[in-house]
């Protein structure tokens, strides 16, 4: 095959690159040590922050429970939807997945009255009991074996309905 044509390569530039900086020395290490110690000082704040998410799922479970429409459902998984984001931080990692399970029944149900109500309270009182007790390793061996059994209901009754 001739050469008739040289070939040529263009190399853009990289523009993100040129805005950042270089990666050496471009992480200010004296703001990020500020910024750990802003969130220590803002632990002592998680427990009752986390608290009051919980009251205000038990809250939601209660409308839902005096009639399960549309609106107590929206409520219910809002509740349980900035639990499971924000339990994590809170360093309450158990109660972020009880949860996520809960918000997984609420959304795959079609129909607000299809959720059962007898679930939803087994996964308010996993929540509750988990912050009652400060359950915040991962790997309890009880708190996990609940998890796993709410996950699996959650399961269970998401193939019947399908």
């Amino acid at each position: 095959m001739p050469k008739d044509q040289p070939i040529e390569l263009f190399m853009p530039p990289n523009m993100l690159k040129a805005k950042v900086g270089s990666s050496i020395g471009g992480i200010d290490m004296a703001a990020l040590k500020r910024a750990e110690a802003a969130v220590d000082i803002l632990k002592v704040d998680f427990q009752e922050w986390i608290g009051e998410d919980v009251e205000r799922l038990a809250k939601a479970r209660e409308r839902f429970a005096g009639g399960a429409d549309d609106d107590a459902r929206s409520a219910l998984f809002r509740a349980g939807h900035d639990i499971k984001g924000q339990a994590s931080t809170f360093e309450f990692p158990l109660i972020a997945r009880v949860a996520t399970s809960l918000c997984k029944l609420i959304d795959a149900t079609a129909a607000p009255e299809g959720i059962p109500l007898g679930l939803i309270d087994a996964h308010v009182a996993a929540i509750r009991i988990i912050f009652r007790d400060k359950i915040k390793d991962p790997s309890n061996r009880m708190a996990m074996e609940l998890c796993e059994e709410l996950e699996a209901r959650v399961t269970e009754v998401l193939q019947l309905a399908a």
